[in-house]
């Protein structure tokens, strides 16, 4: 199958998903998660209307984007884990880091904002599983908690909402607990009503569960193979 034609089997998929879950199809939004695939894998699933796309690293994307540029309306963020000494040409990269999980990091986001003029998105990403191999701030942490504080400081940035990966598993009904937490989570932040955070956003759902999420509320999902197909390990 084509990637056009994955990407119309994807959007029945989230569309059946929420319908489920009595939501509106058109407020969750699809992330196709590019990274590892050539520039013209990012092209075709352009041209099928893809316009959201995430990528893990920041060098891997450096070497992609000046094939990329003409596609304008195209919305790059990105997903994995940033390092603060490339958080400079993250910002210069990406409209979005969706993978923001401490203060140092945000801090250093924003100061690269400022130098170049700009204000980004960002997610913070949270470690539901608790899992010493993925990055995350636990939720409740003292770590989380000074993010949440120092928002406010922290004027070129925009805060828009939670994004997390949950442990892996071949079971699509084994992260619904972690989904749900999450949800339950941004509820609590949201109803803080804290200055400089919105939590308008809960980015949770790869291809192997994005239905199971849609059902728990997720906003955005996250989707690689099923549009783009197996990637080789890098």
């Amino acid at each position: 199958m084509s990637i056009a034609d994955n990407l119309a089997e994807v959007r029945e998929r989230i569309d059946a998903a929420a319908r489920r879950a009595e939501r509106q199809p058109g407020d969750i939004a699809l992330m196709a998660v590019s990274k590892t695939f050539p520039p013209a894998c990012i092209r075709e699933a352009y041209d099928a209307g893809v316009r959201l796309f995430g990528e893990n690293r920041v060098q891997e994307f450096a070497g992609k984007i000046d094939s990329l540029r003409d596609l304008r309306d195209a919305e790059f963020h990105l997903i994995g884990h940033l390092q603060t000494n490339k958080s400079a040409k993250a910002v210069e990269l990406f409209s979005a880091v969706d993978s923001v999980d401490s203060l140092r990091l945000a801090q250093k986001l924003n100061a690269s904002a400022e130098q170049s003029g700009k204000k980004i998105s960002v997610l913070i990403e949270i470690n539901v599983g608790g899992e010493i191999a993925k990055s995350g701030v636990a939720p409740g942490s003292r770590e989380l908690e000074a993010l949440l504080s120092g928002a406010q400081a922290l004027p070129h940035l925009d805060f828009r909402g939670l994004m997390t990966v949950p442990p892996f598993t071949d079971d699509p009904q084994a992260p619904r607990p972690y989904f749900r937490q999450l949800r339950e989570f941004r509820d609590h932040i949201a109803a803080r009503k804290l200055p400089a955070i919105d939590m308008r956003t809960l980015s949770m759902g790869m291809s192997h569960d994005f239905e199971v999420a849609i059902e728990e509320g997720s906003t955005c999902v996250r989707v690689g193979t099923a549009i783009f197909g197996e990637r080789t390990k890098a």
